[in-house]
């Protein structure tokens, strides 16, 4: 959430940043309840301060008509205090939902509009050309015993699938692969719980409740299923002080992620690259405010490696405002070509790095102190997409298909899966 404090200030440039973004919030109304939540507040100082010192004359000797006098008014002024931290309660309940309707700043080189108007900012490789007819990742696990949607919506529901076979070697190696990347680079590695509480899911940005959730609730527990292991990664410091000599702090997060997916369809969504289930790699870094932006170019650069690697073509676009999510200060996506997707093929997005600044940061309450200074201030945390292997597979499976119907596995792969091919006539 933003600095409640500097509302007021930065009103015009909060206002535009909603704008943008195309999101709908009363800038001016969030102003105004901050401004009653103060005033609510310095009547209550003064109320507690009136009552204490009345409370001090008590202790002298009073007269019984002094006594009976001073019980009255004892008693009025403990009302007058519960009077106005009811008032105080409610106005900042009203405050807090006026805050947390309004996104993160956003960086001044973001591209301004909506989906369609993200700036691209290079390709690498072209797109795959093949001597045959090539075919969608859909129709490569059908031939090869690889997917089996129909068995995942009898015991799930639709979007919900089974890999088998060589698809199971794939979503192991890319894992490790991945992940070894990520240890050479000074990740610290971990598996998360698929669990987090309503309020983690709530400071990283995510509404865990309503009608616009992409988040699934746990019945009769006060518990979500995450949709990434940022949520849980950045649980892990939340309410946490950590000394500078500590940062960055660069976490390699390894979970189940589950999605609602909700209003998600189409052509382009088929298959594996929009389902409710699927295994990921996250990375997380925690830095001082100073060393974001380049950690968020470090990001980029490692996912960067990870996809050329594996020897797909891609883009890396610039996310344009419209289409950054309300924490999101900036986010770099990289495109995998999918022969597969719409017609002829296009990109798709495979992984995404995002800088969200102080903003989920002061949610949590995760802070860092200087050394030899005796302040705290917020941290700046961020994250990104080593991979997630749903589209990681779609994308690997499309690319490298070949014309004897079986998949080639990229050099680099190799040693994680066991072998140079998978499918095909041997399979």
């Amino acid at each position: 959430m933003l600095d409640p404090r500097s509302l007021a200030e930065r009103r015009d440039e909060i206002a535009e940043s909603c704008r943008s973004r195309g999101v709908e919030a009363d800038v001016d109304r969030a102003v105004a309840l901050y401004a009653e939540v103060t005033n609510r507040q310095t009547e209550l100082n003064e109320a507690n301060r009136r009552r204490n010192e009345h409370q001090k004359a008590g202790k002298r000797k009073l007269e019984a008509e002094e006594r009976e006098a001073h019980t009255a008014e004892g008693r009025a002024l403990k009302e007058a205090v519960a009077r106005i931290e009811s008032e105080l309660d409610a106005a900042r309940a009203r405050f807090d939902d006026a805050l947390l309707a309004l996104p993160n700043f956003i960086h001044p080189d973001v591209p301004v509009g909506g989906e369609e108007d993200f700036a691209e900012l290079r390709r690498v490789g072209e797109p795959t050309a093949f001597g045959f007819e090539a075919v969608d990742h859909l129709e490569i696990g059908r031939r090869n015993d690889l997917l089996d949607f129909e068995a995942g919506a009898r015991v799930a529901g639709n979007k919900f699938y089974y890999l088998k076979n060589g698809a199971v070697l794939l979503e192991l190696a890319l894992q490790r692969y991945a992940l070894d990347i990520l240890l050479e680079d000074g990740f610290t590695p971990y598996v998360t719980p698929d669990l987090a509480r309503p309020e983690i899911v709530d400071g990283i940005g995510y509404n865990p409740r309503g009608e616009e959730t992409q988040i699934y609730s746990i019945a009769n527990a006060d518990l979500c299923l995450v949709g990434t292991a940022e949520i849980t990664l950045g649980g892990l410091y939340a309410d946490q002080i950590l000394d500078e000599q500590q940062l960055p702090l660069k976490l390699a997060g390894i979970s189940h992620c589950f999605r609602t997916e909700a209003g998600s369809a189409g052509r382009e969504s088929k298959g594996l690259y929009r389902v409710h289930q699927f295994t990921k790699v996250e990375m997380f870094a925690i830095t001082r405010p100073e060393d974001s932006e380049a950690m968020h170019e470090h990001l980029l650069s490692l996912e960067e490696k990870i996809f050329q690697g594996l020897e797909l073509p891609y883009r890396v676009v610039d996310i344009a405002s419209g289409d950054l999510g309300a924490p999101a200060y900036r986010k770099f996506d990289i495109e995998a070509w999918m022969p597969g997707r719409g017609e002829g093929g296009s990109y798709g997005e495979v992984s995404s790095a995002s800088n969200c600044t102080d903003y989920q940061a002061r949610r949590l309450k995760t802070r860092f102190r200087r050394q030899g200074s005796k302040k705290n201030e917020l941290v700046h945390m961020l994250n990104g997409t080593a991979i997630a292997n749903s589209r990681g597979i779609l994308a690997l499976l499309e690319n490298h298909q070949r014309d004897d119907g079986s998949v080639g596995i990229p050099k680099a792969l190799q040693p994680y899966v066991g072998r140079e091919v998978i499918g095909g006539a041997g399979s």
